[in-house]
């Protein structure tokens, strides 16, 4: 799992098959300082995130099997769940309502 910050939605007008009315959001992942790590990338969201939310997230084939789907869907990433509280030093990650760019 990785730690991460929803930036912003994605809208697709057509979606594979299997993946309609699973939500794309575009994830900033985080280090384990709360500062952003590498280039954002889209993930499909298995709960109702959105933009400013620090989430939880995996990858891989793992992330084809968080979906609710039955069957395989080809997918990079999916949000998994909220943190709630993520505390580096004094800082508290959950706290923060701005994306980190």
């Amino acid at each position: 799992m990785y730690l991460g910050r929803v930036i912003g939605r994605v809208v697709a007008t057509q979606q594979y098959e299997g993946l309609e009315g699973v939500p794309l959001q575009i994830v900033q992942p985080l280090d384990e300082t709360g500062a952003p790590m590498g280039g954002s990338l889209v993930a499909c969201s298995a709960i109702s995130s959105g933009p400013g939310d620090l989430i939880h997230y995996v990858d891989g084939r793992e992330a084809a099997l968080a979906l609710p789907n039955e069957t395989f869907v080809p997918v990079d990433a999916t949000i998994l769940g909220f943190v709630e509280q993520a505390v580096v030093g004094n800082r508290d990650l959950a706290s923060d309502l701005e994306p980190s760019r």
